[in-house]
């Protein structure tokens, strides 16, 4: 949930379109992965319009597309990872041609050195000091003997595989340039966007629930659907930890590190304490939902709806803490951690009735064909998470120090 937008009362809207739209606007309203999308993409188009132009206009290259597929394949997001995966790549197709060069002069251009060709380089492919680029290996092989074939004489097929190396290096050489030189990513935001990312995905979340909680409106429909969304969480966590990686790897070779600005961005331990609690957070909803899933039919009397109305305002109040997360702002930290404090206490309260009503309504905690107890001991270990989240920043904030970035 975006800073100032209301409180939802109903579930977003769905649909290819929705999502769509909603995508761009994000992109274009503020900074984050869809606004980093665009601009790779524009970045990659830039790289490889350069290196077309100097390999089929002024090199007037026989396979000029070598060195756009080069600076696009290694723009990574990262300096780091261009700088790591272009010499990766580099070595790749160097070892592919030289693997062609030699089987080719020495077997012929036939079958047998066609076969004898894919057997060594898909073995050295393999060569874990390569990683994702072994397979290129491969592919350079094959193009090196395209070339090699249909060359009309030796020197022809010297220089034609030759030339195939230095459009890879043009490419990569282009790739990392405009990488470094065009806006190279200072990623340290990626480690408050990854809290972000899975902040937002538990608001959205509790917020489609507590209102039909209160509402008394649970149908099968909608709890399996919130405990499919719930059962999502291991690629959410996957792409925040991913996201904490890309954070430290940006600071590596990046020439905007020397800024003033962004010289106190060293590490990210205060941001890992974040993410390893609202990991656990995103597991309880797991367990919460999937209790919810299985709430009988016939246990919806009017018995039973002040304990779900008391559970209601507790998801509520849960939410108010996952919105705040979901806008963290390392500069206006120490105002967001207060106001998380003052949150998670009111989160607290709400918790404690929802323990409260169970017992004067003398709803049967203890029978486990029913949710009652689960949901009351789910209600506890939620709260016990967001309380620990908060508690890190507040520490962190009565450090002293500017936020999670520089512990």
């Amino acid at each position: 949930m975006a800073e100032g937008e209301e409180r939802r009362e109903r579930p977003a809207q769905q649909g290819r379109v929705h999502r769509a739209g909603q995508w761009w606007r994000r992109a274009w309203g503020s900074a984050g992965h869809e606004r980093d999308t665009l601009l790779l993409i524009g970045k990659s188009t830039l790289a490889a319009t350069v290196a077309w132009v100097i390999s089929y206009y002024l090199l007037q290259a026989q396979s000029p597309a070598f060195a756009p597929f080069s600076a696009v394949l290694i723009m990574q997001v990262t300096v780091y990872q261009s700088l790591l995966q272009s010499l990766r790549y580099v070595g790749a197709v160097v070892t592919g041609v030289a693997v062609q060069a030699a089987l080719g002069f020495l077997v012929g251009p036939g079958l047998p050195a066609f076969v004898l060709v894919a057997v060594v380089a898909l073995i050295i492919g393999r060569w874990p000091a390569l990683g994702a680029q072994g397979s290129q290996v491969v592919t350079a092989a094959f193009f090196a003997f395209s070339t090699y074939i249909s060359a009309t004489s030796d020197l022809a097929k010297v220089t034609e595989l030759g030339q195939i190396i230095l459009l890879v290096l043009i490419g990569c050489g282009v790739g990392v340039i405009v990488n470094v030189a065009v806006v190279p990513p200072m990623r340290y935001r990626s480690a408050e966007h990854s809290i972000r990312t899975l902040a937002h995905a538990l608001c959205d979340l509790v917020s489609d629930m507590y209102p039909v909680l209160r509402e008394g409106e649970l149908d099968e429909e909608r709890s399996s659907h919130w405990r499919t969304r719930a059962g999502q969480t291991e690629e959410l966590i996957s792409q925040a930890r991913s996201g904490l990686r890309t954070a430290r790897e940006s600071l590596y070779y990046n020439p905007r590190r020397l800024l003033r600005r962004n010289q106190g961005h060293t590490t990210f331990e205060g941001y890992g304490a974040v993410l390893d609690a609202l990991e656990r957070a995103l597991y309880q909803m797991a367990s919460l939902t999937r209790s919810i899933d299985k709430w009988p039919e016939e246990e919806e009397s009017r018995s039973y709806r002040a304990f779900l109305e008391r559970y209601a305002d507790f998801l509520e109040a849960i939410s108010g803490i996952t919105q705040v997360l979901s806008t963290l702002d390392e500069d206006d930290l120490h105002d967001q951690a207060q106001q998380l404090c003052r949150l998670a206490d009111t989160a607290q309260q709400h918790c404690r009735r929802v323990t409260e009503e169970a017992e004067q309504s003398a709803l049967p905690l203890a029978d486990p064909a029913l949710p009652y107890g689960v949901l009351v001991v789910e209600s506890t270990r939620l709260m016990e998470e967001f309380q620990h989240t908060c508690d890190v920043l507040q520490r962190y904030v009565d450090q002293g120090d500017r936020g999670p970035a520089q512990v």
